[in-house]
């Protein structure tokens, strides 16, 4: 009886525990199946493409510049040292291998120690394969259902794909503190350094960083990082991964980073961003979408020549200080430091560090923010950043100044200063005080034939101002946009011989009377199209715009792609639509490659991570570059099926009569190299804005110089006097390393000698400083006796200029033409002209 009862009893014990477990199984089966059947597929993790930092090369394969929303450096399983895998697995999982995506056992030990600290000590216990799961494609919420999906998943993947995998997207994925994504990007971050080279103390101290980086700062929470990168040192000892002595040589020595001081950061090895690499940024946003650009791992080779670069940089900055200073006002940067801040080196150190200057200017030497610790008679007290102790500037410095130390600057007060060295041996003369202009401009040059942008400049200094003005700010070129409308008038008919008068004209607008001017306020009376632009006489152009119509000129201006769609005003042949100086660059390099249409570009090539050529600037083909035999002396052929924008012969003659321009025209003062070279000049309505665009037989150059809110420069200034200096400082380094040569002449040409000043014809052989020799299609004869006015009513007693003296009434002169008639003509100008802009 007894017997049967205890059996019963165990029966009954028995069947209910089986019940129960039958029960609970189908209880958590349910719970796993309702929360597993809407699970996201893990397999998505399969094509995992990560955000990655796209960086920009130069064409030496160096490091310029790096674009990131998360700054992560992909790096594949095999190429991550078993080292730096060992120092996470000890961190985070070291039951990695053995497990099926989670650790029964290191939950239980969670759950544990939760209960007995009355929940004080809360563990995730997630295995890597779950954090995985979570970081991928679940939420980050600390609740019950979540766990349950992650573990879900985890086994999942695990039937699915190998540790190796699992780990490798684990460690690229993973935030490690100070915008660091994964190990790579961590690892140059904290030590500057690839993976291979880190300790184990240092692989030991990124292994703790994931479950609170911010919490672990090397610096700011010192004891607390060497407190968990000594844990994850001893249970890498403790698992076998690294021996005794490692151990206790790694925990003894101290903690070394960037942020410390104790290495370089990375960043110092890249240049100060730029107006070029941030121009790609903007161009590459627009083509493949910022998404894209910011974290699709791209590789951008770079089109910009680095010393070309800063030789640009210099040239444009000279020129602006130069003006800048010729205006004797002291402006300075605007920023101050509070008083109580000048007390000690280490304070005013501190308040110097944070004020918000440009810190990338070079211009003979590197510019210091300084501030004004003190104010004296002769000389003024100043604490630089980057320069021990204090530094004197004297009262010689401050000559172009009107007033003294004291009327012009106050203590607290932060400014730029720059070492004056000797040209000699660079010893330090004396200390110089300098401001940013607050005249703007920008340059850019590029190689004509291909179109790959060597330099571009949008300002004095990026950091002072991102605004680009080569590519971003619309400007009026004046007299630099002439060349097109005679490029178009040139395709039309007329010859650099044609004659066209230069004359007063009035023109009733909407605006009232418009009356052009040339700039030197006289006119010159019947005068050839060569002379025409080589002394940029207005009224001559807008005679010529006239007989050709603006419709016409309006199409050759948008086939070179200066505007979108130019307005039909005759104002506009003078340069008054806006433009970019990018535009007109490019423009430009049309005429120097003998009239092929070249598309600019700030980029070579493209490629995206995985190294797959996204996009290819040179579209061209060799045709037997892959010949091995190749006859000696002969090079490979390269074909180019180009758009032609204009016959080769009108691009000739334009370049031909732009080289009058820098010989004896607008740009004779101011430019001047050893190899030939054509360009033109612009200055806009009250010298609101001055140009100079100008080539060699291969590269092409132009500045602009002007406010950003437009406004006068003073009535001396011009685009020969301003700008002709930057393209020839410029193009004299340029030259030295590319050299030059005679432009290429069309096979076609027919020369004709030609008095410049009058359009005759000359006998061959002739010779003199008024004999030229211009290119004219076969069986084109120059016409002497018709005179364009582009149907502008002209006076009888129109007032021309004496050809020496330059008088308002000169005389005209007698000239025999090649027929041997006799006829009389206006003589040359004496002083070339600029365009008035065209504005009304």
């Amino acid at each position: 009886m007894i017997l049967r009862f205890i059996m019963n009893f165990f029966g009954a014990i028995f069947a209910m525990i089986t019940l129960g477990l039958f029960v609970g199984g189908l209880t958590l089966g349910a719970v796993f199946y309702m929360y597993g059947k809407d699970l996201p597929s893990y397999e998505v993790l399969a094509q995992y493409t990560p955000k990655t930092i796209s960086r920009i090369y130069s064409g030496e394969g160096q490091i310029i510049d790096e674009f990131a929303t998360e700054r992560r450096l992909f790096t594949p399983a095999e190429e991550i040292p078993d080292l730096v895998k060992q120092a996470f697995i000890s961190a985070e999982d070291k039951n990695f291998y053995s497990h099926s995506g989670y650790d029964v056992r290191g939950m239980a030990v969670a759950f544990v120690d939760a209960v007995q600290s009355r929940g004080a000590d809360l563990r995730g216990a997630s295995t890597i394969t779950q954090q995985v799961m979570k970081n991928f494609l679940l939420s980050s919420d600390r609740t019950a259902e979540r766990k349950i999906k992650e573990i879900i998943l985890a086994a999942r993947m695990e039937e699915s794909m190998s540790k190796d995998r699992i780990l490798e997207l684990y460690l690229n994925e993973i935030f490690l503190g100070q915008n660091s994504y994964g190990v790579t990007a961590a690892a140059q971050t904290y030590f500057n350094k690839p993976l291979d080279e880190l300790s184990a103390g240092e692989a030991a101290y990124l292994a703790s960083l994931p479950k609170a980086p911010s919490n672990r700062h090397p610096v700011r929470d010192y004891d607390t990082a060497i407190f968990w990168r000594d844990n994850t040192l001893r249970e890498m000892f403790e698992n076998g991964y690294i021996d005794r002595a490692t151990y206790e040589a790694e925990t003894a020595a101290p903690l070394r980073t960037v942020q410390g001081g104790d290495y370089e950061s990375f960043r110092s090895e890249l240049p100060p961003r730029d107006y070029f690499t941030d121009e790609i940024r903007r161009q590459l946003s627009r083509d493949f979408g910022e998404e894209e650009f910011f974290s699709g791992g791209l590789s951008i080779r770079a089109t910009a020549d680095e010393e070309l670069q800063q030789v640009a940089a210099r040239e444009l900055r000279t020129a602006l200080e130069a003006y800048d200073r010729s205006l004797g006002r002291w402006r300075g940067t605007g920023k101050t430091i509070p008083a109580d801040a000048l007390g000690s080196e280490e304070s005013w150190r501190a308040a110097l560090a944070e004020v918000s200057v440009a810190r990338d200017i070079v211009l003979e030497t590197p510019w210091h923010p300084a501030v004004v610790l003190e104010l004296g008679d002769r000389a003024m007290t100043l604490g630089a950043e980057g320069v021990e102790g204090t530094i004197q500037v004297p009262r010689e410095d401050i000559a172009w100044l009107p007033g003294s130390f004291y009327d012009e600057f106050e203590v607290g007060e932060v400014v730029h200063v720059r070492q004056m060295v000797s040209d000699g041996d660079g010893s330090l003369i004396r200390w110089t005080l300098r401001q940013v202009p607050q005249v703007q401009g920008a340059f850019m040059a590029m190689d004509v034939n291909t179109g790959r942008v060597l330099a571009m400049q949008g300002g004095f200094s990026y950091q002072h101002s991102v605004f680009n003005r080569a590519t971003q700010a619309m400007r009026q070129p004046g007299s630099a946009f002439k060349p097109f409308v005679y490029a178009a008038a040139l395709d039309s008919g007329y010859t650099p011989a044609t004659i066209v008068v230069d004359a007063p004209i009035e023109i009733n607008t909407p605006q009232g009377l418009w009356r052009p001017q040339n700039a030197s306020h006289q006119f010159y009376g019947p005068t050839p199209l060569r002379t025409g632009i080589e002394q940029s006489r207005n009224l001559m152009t807008v005679r010529l715009a006239q007989e050709i119509g603006m419709d016409t000129v309006a199409r050759y201006s948008e086939r070179f792609g200066v505007y979108d769609d130019m307005s039909r005003n005759l104002s506009t042949a003078l340069g008054a639509d806006e433009t970019t100086l990018f535009r007109v660059v490019a423009a430009y390099a049309m005429f120097a490659n003998g009239g092929e249409r070249v598309e600019p570009t700030l980029v070579d090539r493209v490629q995206d991570r995985f190294g797959r050529t996204l996009y290819r600037h040179d579209q061209r083909t060799c045709v037997d570059c892959s010949v091995a035999d190749l006859p000696e002396g002969e090079a490979p052929r390269i074909t180019s099926s180009r758009e032609r924008v204009i016959n080769e012969i009108t691009a000739y003659q334009l370049v031909s009569m732009m080289q009058g321009v820098v010989e004896r025209g607008t740009a004779r003062r101011t430019v001047n190299l050893p190899v030939p070279v054509a360009g033109k000049t612009g200055t806009t309505n009250d010298a609101k804005d001055v140009w100079f665009v100008g080539f060699s037989s291969n590269i092409v150059a132009g500045c602009y110089i002007g406010y950003d809110q437009p406004r006068s420069l003073g009535s001396g200034a011009s685009g020969g006097g301003i700008c002709g200096p930057v393209f020839n400082g410029f193009m004299s380094e340029a030259v030295e390393r590319f050299g030059g040569g005679e432009f290429a002449v069309p096979d076609d040409c027919q020369f004709i000698a030609i008095d410049r000043f009058t359009g005759a014809r000359l006998p061959n052989g002739s010779s003199g400083g008024n004999v030229v020799r211009e290119c004219f299609r076969p069986g084109e004869e120059p016409l002497f006796g018709v005179t364009f006015d582009g149907g502008f009513a002209m006076s009888g007693d129109l007032p021309l200029v004496d050809e020496l003296g330059g008088g308002s009434t000169g005389s005209t002169r007698s000239v025999t033409t090649s027929t041997g008639a006799t006829v009389e003509v206006g003589p040359r100008a004496s002083f070339g002209t600029l365009s008035s802009g065209g504005l009304y």
